[in-house]
């Protein structure tokens, strides 16, 4: 292999040769869905892999996260980072595999599993690439992606970015929008920033035939939810994408009885750290002051989540140019900015970052999301994935 230069042909031959046992290493994963922070046996199997590999490793950053480095010799000339988050999510699944998640009310529905099969492939790779790589290459396997505060930010704390410090660092996700076999970008601003919003309303009790006796927090409920919508629609530059929806009202009445309290559940995202800050005001001034205007009162709880991830231009720029070298034109898409968020965000904030997307659609399936119990994957997306990483990675330390 030192003597070929035709690099990407023999990184597309790996990819294809470690495809298979890419799906074994994914269907099992699917199958021992884990929690956030909660990876044990997910992290244990990652190490097994990595050992036969002769890959070394830490293993318990972040309690559950692993670290591995390829070609640590030549860490001082450069080295970059690749990333895949680990967690599953609290779901029953509903798929007619063989493989379906053992672990009850767990589910791998946001492809951790594909990302954590697509890494070790690119381990595969890229230890065998060696002797024709010109720096080192830190692979992060990351605990908690799906719950706050978000294992990125925990690993950060645990100096996953330091000894040696990664000059960028590069993630990739499942799309099931976008046909397998295809990559998808979309520099500067990508994904939104996150917070969960708690509201309790207060008020008083009672028969719900007498409601001249209570104070009802249900139609102040109802007032809040309707006039914080005004923070999108009024408040909100029409520039600066913005979303707050609320997905639970929850009060523990019955058709006869008002509660003493209504507990509002939703969340806020934007793309801008200032307007974020001046929103959370606008959320918590508006439902006090309906609330108290009713007779009640109002409890706000903004829980502070991710912040909006930002894939660096340049950078960006560079990896199109790598996916067009080896996917071909035609299989790379210009993508538009998500509402859905990612603690990848934390990354890209301290240092150049590329998150990018990997098609996962099943041809002529109907398309099932993420987060949902019957989300599923083509897996021909793991050699695109596998080869399309470790590619960019050796182009990347090559520039």
């Amino acid at each position: 292999m030192q003597n070929n230069p035709n690099i990407l042909q023999e990184i597309k031959q790996m990819a294809n040769d470690f495809y298979h046992e890419a799906i074994e290493i994914r269907r099992h994963l699917h199958s021992i869905p884990e929690l956030a922070f909660e990876e044990f046996k997910t992290s244990a199997f990652i190490a097994k892999k990595l050992n036969e590999m002769n890959v070394s490793f830490q293993q318990g950053i972040a309690k559950t996260g692993i670290v591995a480095i390829i070609n640590p010799e030549k860490a001082h000339i450069k080295t970059i980072a690749l990333r895949s988050d680990m967690d599953a999510l609290p779901l029953n699944e509903n798929c007619n595999l063989d493989y379906v998640s053992t672990n009850h009310g767990v589910m791998h529905a946001c492809g951790h599993d594909v990302h954590m099969a697509s890494l070790l492939g690119v381990a595969y790779i890229l230890k065998k690439l060696e002797p024709h790589l010109q720096g080192a290459v830190k692979l992060i396997f990351q605990p908690s992606e799906e719950k706050y505060p978000g294992g990125a930010s925990v690993m950060i704390k645990e100096g996953v970015l330091e000894n040696p410090k990664p000059l960028h660092i590069f993630g990739q996700h499942v799309l099931p929008t976008l046909e397998a076999g295809k990559i998808g970008l979309k520099p500067g601003k990508y994904m939104a920033s996150t917070d969960e919003v708690f509201i309790t309303i207060n008020g008083k009790g009672g028969h719900a035939a007498t409601p001249e006796l209570n104070i009802d927090p249900i139609v102040i409920a109802s007032h809040v939810v309707i006039a914080l919508q005004q923070v999108v629609s009024r408040f909100a530059n029409p520039g600066t994408p913005t979303v707050l929806s609320f997905g639970k009202i929850s009060g523990n009445g019955r058709t006869n009885i008002i509660p003493d309290s209504v507990l509002i559940e939703g969340t806020f995202r934007t793309y801008s750290e200032e307007w974020r800050a001046d929103a959370h005001k606008k959320i918590t001034n508006i439902a006090e002051k309906i609330a108290e205007s009713m007779g009640g009162s109002a409890e706000v709880f903004i829980d502070k989540g991710y912040p909006f991830l930002v894939n660096d231009i340049e950078l960006t720029r560079n990896v199109k140019s790598y996916a067009v070298e080896f996917l071909g034109e035609n299989n790379v898409v210009d993508l538009e900015i998500r509402m859905t968020a990612e603690d990848f965000a934390y990354y890209s904030q301290i240092l150049p970052g590329c998150f990018y997307r990997l098609g996962s659609a099943i041809k002529d399936k109907p398309i099932t999301n993420l987060h949902s119990s019957t989300f599923n994957v083509d897996e021909s997306c793991l050699e695109t994935g596998i080869g399309f990483m470790a590619w960019l990675a050796y182009k990347e330390l090559s520039n």
